[in-house]
């Protein structure tokens, strides 16, 4: 039995927990704040909720694996799980509007062929298809093995892009996919919305990128009854009954060195904990930055965990009931300098005080400049949430904007770090799990595969993996 001592107390960092623990060995985890969750968070206020991290669940499958691997559960005997249908409603700086089915691909065609002209749908379908040759590709490597010791394979552009043009050379950019292959600034920006939601520029972003809307269109949307927060509670239940502990409040100052290697940590008032393994679900820039064991230079940092993205969201308490054919998520695409917002209004009576109330988030993800007028960028937001919600203002009753400072209070870094991407020479590609410093692992949305919910858990699950196995684990099952 192996000592081991958990970094942070984030999603990622506790499924890692959860399954050394169920492997035998006797692990503690040291929070800085008073909860566990990370981003995933819950802001109540006169009987109204909201999520403050992510709000949906996508891959369900990985907390299904956590879940039976730790205890022969089923997650929907956890949680309330549901899928959201339609997925999503587009609403265009245009005024044209789309509402696109949960993981119905002909669906998809039709309500895009109806609603911007025969041959969207037939274009956004092709274009599907090239995005699931580049998930075939990189599913496997990217998110179910170890980030290999050389991951150049993974840097070559998986995605089979058209050439345009007689010997022209394929896009290699997101961008150039819905300029050159979409054909339809509406198309482009839905397929950029998907970028954008992550951090990801779409000019920059490489066409691997195509895997975030397949992925989401394939394997579809889901809703944890109660908010994403419950889910955070479930995890955490799972860590506690596999005899995991937890000390909040208490802030990591160094991770310790021996022969070499990770022997431990030192806390902030100066007491020492000695471990066999070191699991850190810390930011890596703020591993790198507070700690300074595994990253030496600022130039080794993987390049989107730089970017300098975070997310603005706006919890608004509105009186009224929520219309009978309102949308669980709309996302209100940017016009007139406004950010791209997403507005969610899940109708969860757990979520309100009572029916004659809606509680609604909308979300955008901006940069983290400093200079940022955050209360300028929340009425944006608010003002482009309007498409979604009708008579939003008239019947707002208060608003709270949560805004990277928050982020860095709950998590150590006010940016929010995106999914791995395959392509770009490896840009896209996040820290290894298992860091330069023998004995230190990464684990959460800082380390492979990235960031999202989905991602993290399977951090977790690589991490538990190397441990647990050693040089014999070649990803999971």
């Amino acid at each position: 039995m192996a000592r081991i001592v958990v970094i942070g107390a984030g999603m990622g960092a506790m499924a890692a927990a959860a399954r050394l623990a169920v492997a035998g060995h006797r692990v503690t985890v040291y929070e800085r704040t008073e909860t566990y969750g990370g981003a995933v968070r819950r802001f109540e206020r006169d009987g109204f909720g909201f999520d403050t991290g992510p709000g949906l669940l996508h891959l369900p499958a990985v907390y299904r694996d956590l879940f039976v691997k730790t205890g022969k559960e089923p997650l929907e005997d956890l949680v309330g799980l549901t899928q959201v249908d339609p997925a999503s409603r587009h609403v265009f700086a245009d005024g044209t509007r789309v509402d696109l089915p949960n993981a119905s691909r002909a669906g998809t065609v039709s309500a895009l062929d109806t609603a911007l002209g025969t041959g969207a749908g037939e274009r956004w379908g092709d274009f599907m298809v090239r995005a699931r040759e580049a998930w075939d590709r990189t599913r496997r490597p990217l998110l179910e093995e170890p980030q290999p010791e050389d991951p150049a394979a993974l840097g070559r552009e998986p995605y089979p892009a058209l050439k345009a043009g007689f010997l022209r050379r394929p896009t290699t950019t997101l961008a150039g996919i819905g300029a050159r292959e979409l054909r339809d600034a509406r198309l482009a920006a839905l397929l950029d919305s998907y970028a954008t939601a992550y951090g990801f520029d779409p000019a920059t972003a490489p066409a691997a990128a195509a895997v975030l809307p397949y992925m989401e269109q394939t394997f579809g949307s889901w809703y944890v009854r109660g908010g994403i927060r419950a889910l955070a509670d479930a995890v955490y239940e799972r860590c506690l009954k596999r005899r995991v502990e937890f000390v909040f409040h208490a802030r990591v100052d160094e991770v310790l060195k021996k022969d070499g290697r990770a022997s431990g940590i030192r806390l902030e008032g100066g007491e020492s904990v000695e471990a066999d393994h070191v699991v850190s679900g810390a930011p890596v820039p703020a591993l790198h930055r507070d700690h300074v064991v595994a990253w030496d230079r600022q130039d080794d940092l993987p390049h989107h965990q730089l970017l300098g993205t975070g997310r603005v969201t706006v919890c608004l308490a509105l009186r009224g009931s929520r219309e009978a054919d309102a949308v669980h998520r709309t996302v209100v695409h940017a016009a007139g300098g406004r950010p791209t917002v997403t507005v969610l209004r899940p109708g969860d009576p757990a979520l309100r005080p009572d029916d004659g109330h809606e509680s609604v988030t909308v979300t955008a993800t901006v940069a983290t400049s400093p200079e940022q007028d955050w209360q300028a960028v929340a009425a944006h937001m608010v003002a482009q949430a309007e498409a979604a919600v009708p008579r939003l203002r008239e019947r707002l009753l208060w608003q709270e904007v949560r805004t990277p400072d928050d982020t860095l209070r709950e998590t150590g870094t006010r940016e929010v770090p995106g999914p791995a991407l395959a392509g770009a020479g490896g840009r896209f590609l996040p820290a290894a799990n298992r860091s330069p410093l023998p004995g230190l692992y990464v684990a959460g949305g800082w380390a492979h595969p990235g960031g999202g919910l989905a991602h993290g858990g399977m951090s977790g699950a690589l991490v538990a993996g190397l441990i647990v196995e050693g040089a014999d684990f070649r990803g999971s099952q």
